[in-house]
């Protein structure tokens, strides 16, 4: 077992550390944000040395060098302040020793940042940067809502399979550029073909809120549909299934998703977007406003939102979709209105109650980036699904599979079983 390993192990010990181990005054908090500042000045100032490897012009690009210097270097002082309060704290001193030696190993590479370390030979970039501002934004600030408001108590912050879906952040924050070519690429396409300039100028000309509401109400009603088919039909199944899998909702659970899934899921949501000729302003607030609710309605916070929940989809409304119960199969496709849902007969909130689970029964899919990756690529005699009970063709999806089939018969194919929700 090499050292590495053993400090790697270690790390996870004092992440993944008992309750008591963990408590207020333990150092165990001062000692994990220290080790993630220090990791996060680590990573920007990578991005920073080699932006044409590791940092999007979008994002890294617009912020003043004197404005990053001055943001890491108030970073740097906090990671070494909480390194030492863990240190005074806990009796084991790993948490506050590493942090110090990464925010050391920062401020040594980083220095007065005075350029970058290697000239930008493509235009082809790894998103660090996205990767990093993303986790720091959204952590802090669903983390302290988990914490204050938890629909379960017991869990962890580094709960079971953390590790797998904060790699998937890594992968769709390292890959956004590669994601938004192809999600946009058949878009684009259809664009350059379509003659469509006084309806989208129109579009554009629209007030930005009218825009916003429109995009929402247009996006959602086509992921309702694209949805409802992964759930309906079975090669899609298999990979929307890897989202399924997680056995925690958190702010960490939706990223996990498969990487086919997501070009398929933004490349088909994008459509309205792109040819009916909204503003740019308009779509960037509404990709704003769907990845925070996206979040939040994953999250573990346990609020009811009565009233709201009537309107709008809640985590309680979500965290159905998730359940592993018979009962929550195929149920609440809608991300913003719950009513689509009323409307196509799928709506599912019993009173007072939510899921005793989540995930998918037997969790026939494999735990690990890698091997969920290949999941639906596997051999299987069929789909093994949420409650391997027989598939039993509901009623309210006989007009989208005879859609999907082209009118055929929607008699039960062989060896196929009903999925989870």
């Amino acid at each position: 077992m090499t050292i590495i390993h053993q400090q790697h192990m270690r790390l996870r010990r004092e992440l993944e550390a008992p309750p008591a181990l963990r408590a207020f005054g333990s150092g165990w908090i001062s000692g994990t944000l220290s080790v993630a500042l220090g990791l996060a000045c680590l990573g920007l100032v990578f991005a920073y040395r080699f932006p044409g490897l590791l940092a999007s012009n979008e994002l890294l690009g617009t912020i003043p060098v004197g404005a990053l210097r001055l943001g890491l270097v108030l970073a740097f002082i906090s990671a070494f302040m909480l390194a030492v309060i863990s240190l005074l704290l806990r009796k084991d001193a790993f948490l506050g020793t590493l942090g110090i030696s990464i925010a050391l190993a920062s401020s040594i590479i980083g220095g007065t940042l005075d350029g970058s370390w290697l000239p930008n030979y493509t235009p082809i970039y790894f998103g660090l940067d996205f990767f990093i501002l993303n986790v720091i934004f959204t952590g802090l600030l669903f983390i302290p809502l988990e914490t204050l408001f938890p629909k379960h108590h017991e869990q962890p912050l580094f709960r079971s399979e953390w590790r797998e879906d904060m790699f998937y952040y890594l992968v769709s924050s390292m890959l956004v550029q590669v994601l938004s070519w192809i999600s946009l690429g058949p878009a684009k396409a259809m664009l350059a073909n379509t003659n469509w300039d006084e309806l989208r100028n129109g579009i554009a000309a629209l007030p930005i809120t009218v825009q916003v509401l429109a995009i929402v109400f247009l996006t959602d009603l086509v992921q309702y549909w694209l949805h409802r088919a992964f759930h309906r039909i079975p090669f899609l199944w298999r990979f929307h299934a890897v989202h399924h899998s997680a056995k925690s909702m958190d702010w960490m659970a939706g990223a996990r998703m498969h990487f086919v899934e997501v070009c398929i899921l933004r490349g088909t949501t994008v459509l309205p977007m792109i040819l009916l000729g909204f503003s740019t302003t308009a779509v960037y607030i509404y990709i704003f406003m769907v990845y925070l609710w996206s979040t939040f309605i994953h999250a573990n916070i346990g609020w009811r939102l009565r009233g709201i929940d009537q309107f709008l989809v809640v985590p309680r409304f979500h965290h159905w979709h998730h359940g592993i119960e018979e009962e929550a199969i195929d149920v609440n496709f809608a991300i913003h209105f719950p009513w689509l849902d009323r409307l196509f007969g799928t709506y599912h909130m019993p009173e007072a109650r939510w899921p005793e689970g989540y995930g998918v029964a037997n969790h026939p899919v494999p735990n690990g980036y890698a091997a969920q990756f290949m999941y639906p690529f596997s051999k299987s005699d069929g789909v093994v699904t949420s409650n391997s009970t027989p598939f039993v063709q509901p009623a309210n999806d006989l007009g989208l599979n005879n859609a999907l089939q082209g009118n055929r018969d929607v008699s039960p194919m062989p060896n196929e079983s009903a999925k989870d929700s």
